[in-house]
């Protein structure tokens, strides 16, 4: 039987900033859920685990890139709860730390054109159109299991919050959160931060879930250049908040998360005694992708004696 019961705890986060712009910053820690299966990963894979395990479907199959944590949190539940998996990449056939974190929790990994990845149904039929045992997962969990799973992220607010502010791959998670903030009734400003350059498209992938117009403001100018993209106040932004606070986040989702909520707390975006919730989507093994980027500080220290 697959334990569908986590929990994860809200940090206030302390800057002088927003002391002194007197709003109150915290953080939804879903990145402390799992090791590997972190963040909204668990909550858009939960439903579709047990819809798998229901319809006796043994095989997982789902797609992502070469550092997607999407493809190691499945793999990671694939081998928790006894499924088989295989991983469909995108691109040429590359190793790399995540995906050998992948292969040893057991995932096959087939590699792909960029062109013809973009047909993942037709190629989940031409590899496993004949499994019995197969079960489809979209790139990211993208599916309405994966807006349940997000959504009741509210369930477990002790308060309510101002402002709640996710970054935004698929559009899955922010449809859950809109979906549960319309469950309770609250008057939660939604805020959706794309990822992606020319992000005003995910406008529509999120309205997909929804037969009536959803009340949620988008941000689309905090993508640096694009998706998995940066620039050096992006990185510089990062390792200063990770030393600071003692959370660490990523240059894909989260780095660009919190960088626009602290940008917008500088422009003076939120009236005074706001409260701002952002949620921690997880997403860290993107980093191993990107550890060139970040400088590692070194004090030499002199000392007079001879050694």
């Amino acid at each position: 039987m697959i334990n569908l019961h986590f929990y994860s705890p809200v940090e206030q986060i302390q800057h002088p900033l927003y002391q002194e712009m007197q709003v109150e910053v915290f953080v939804k820690r879903d990145d402390l859920i799992h090791p590997f299966i972190s963040g909204n990963k668990w909550r858009k894979l939960k439903y579709l685990l047990r819809k798998a395990s229901l319809e006796q479907k043994q095989h997982l199959v789902t797609f992502g890139g070469a550092y997607s944590n999407h493809l190691l949190a499945t793999a990671c539940a694939a081998a928790k709860f006894g499924f088989k998996s295989t991983g469909i990449v995108r691109g040429e056939e590359v190793q790399n730390d995540l995906l050998m974190f992948c292969a040893l929790f057991g995932m096959e990994l087939i590699f792909v054109k960029r062109d013809r990845y973009r047909d993942k149904w037709g190629l989940f039929q031409h590899y496993f159109g004949s499994n019995a045992h197969a079960f489809f997962i979209d790139e990211g969990g993208a599916s309405m299991e994966a807006v349940t799973g997000c959504a009741e992220l509210m369930d477990e607010l002790d308060r309510s919050y101002d402002h709640i502010f996710c970054a935004c791959g698929t559009g899955t998670t922010i449809a859950g959160i809109i979906k549960g903030v319309e469950k309770y009734a609250l008057r939660s400003n939604i805020h959706a931060l794309p990822v992606f350059k020319d992000g005003r498209f995910m406008r529509d992938e999120i309205m997909k879930y929804f037969d009536h117009v959803p009340s949620f403001e988008m941000h689309v100018d905090y993508h640096f250049g694009g998706y998995a993209k940066t620039k050096p106040e992006l990185i510089d932004f990062i390792q200063s908040f990770t030393a600071e606070t003692g959370i660490l986040i990523d240059p894909v989702y989260t780095g660009k998360l919190f960088y626009a909520i602290h940008d917008l707390i500088q422009q003076g975006y939120f009236p005074a005694k706001s409260s701002i919730l952002a949620i921690h989507t997880g997403g860290l093994f993107g980093l191993l992708g990107m550890s060139d980027q970040f400088t590692i500080k070194r004090n030499v220290l002199v000392s007079n004696e001879a050694f």
